[in-house]
């Protein structure tokens, strides 16, 4: 039975992954009146970080690990999740962690893998909890991202007011859950996008104008996410910097569709959607935001601007 751990004035909490989401949540936690100790693969951005918040930066993971009871990751995928964690033979965060420590990964994770890594950490007595978000980099700034908490409640009430600082929880079942709700999240979110901007092309040749169907979309039943959040702000100006990545999207899409295989569910609207991501994402190359799947629709996938003709 594990070392039971609370939270307190005293409480560490070590951050892991201090990109465009890992930034902010940092600073609404040091706002919140959290001690928070940084590590980053890019040690000047985790510095400026560090220095900016008045905290700390460990030297290596395992000294962070040593130095928190509570870890939050937000890094890239499962695979460096994993490798942060337990290491290939070199720095990790294993040997520094107290037993009763908890784990928190706040990645966008595959759903079967967070739960191997969760029973290898119960066999060293220590927890794990999944906790991706929601929200992007306006509610990582704003503290109001969605947090979707899987594993056990007794664990995830202990560690309760540290995710408080950057939005609002919903726990949504054991461990792994939060990831599988994460990406089945970004599935429909994409269904969105994808729906809308292939209406606006519709719309373009019929003759309509794009901000006035935005415009109709949002006082009507066709309003989503995509249309209220993203058309006007970062398509139709062609600014396409929303700062989530066309290439995150997909790898989203992909587990979405994994764990509907494992469940047994056919998806077909999934897996077309899918197709659609994938080939927006070839179009436009690497690196591009994932709002540019609209230029990709809305230039008919082609690469040619609209109405320019072979």
């Amino acid at each position: 039975m594990r070392a039971k751990m609370r939270t307190s004035s005293n409480t560490t909490v070590g951050f892991v992954g201090v990109g465009n989401m890992g930034q902010p949540m940092v600073v609404n936690l040091v706002k919140a009146g959290w001690r928070v100790m940084l590590h980053d693969t890019d040690k000047d951005r985790a510095a400026a970080l560090a220095s900016l918040c008045g905290c700390q930066c460990a030297p290596s993971l395992a000294e962070l690990a040593a130095s928190s009871s509570v870890v939050i990751l937000m890094l890239p995928d499962g695979k460096i999740v994993r490798k942060v964690v337990l290491g290939e033979g070199g720095d990790s965060l294993l040997p520094g962690l107290p037993h009763g420590g908890v784990i928190i990964d706040m990645s966008s994770s595959a759903p079967t893998g967070t739960r191997e890594l969760g029973v290898e950490l119960a066999a060293e007595g220590i927890d794990m909890l999944d906790a991706p978000v929601s929200g992007g980099v306006k509610g990582a700034v704003a503290g109001t991202l969605a947090i979707m908490v899987g594993g056990s409640q007794e664990v995830a009430g202990d560690i309760d007011p540290i995710l408080a600082a950057m939005g609002k929880r919903f726990h949504v079942g054991p461990l792994g859950s939060g990831h599988a709700v994460k990406v089945l999240n970004n599935y429909v979110s994409a269904a969105g996008l994808a729906a809308a901007a292939e209406a606006l092309l519709v719309a373009r040749r019929f003759g309509v104008e794009e901000e006035t169907l935005i415009d109709v979309f949002n006082a009507s039943t066709g309003r989503n996410n995509s249309t209220e959040n993203k058309f006007k702000q970062y398509v139709l100006n062609s600014a396409y910097n929303s700062g989530f990545s066309l290439d995150l999207m997909v790898k989203d899409l992909k587990l979405a569709m994994d764990v509907a295989d494992a469940c047994g569910v056919e998806a077909r609207l999934g897996h077309s959607c899918l197709d659609l991501w994938q080939a927006a994402q070839s179009w436009t190359g690497q690196h591009a935001d994932h709002t540019e799947f609209a230029r990709f629709v809305l230039n008919d996938g082609s690469g040619r601007p609209e109405g320019q003709v072979a």
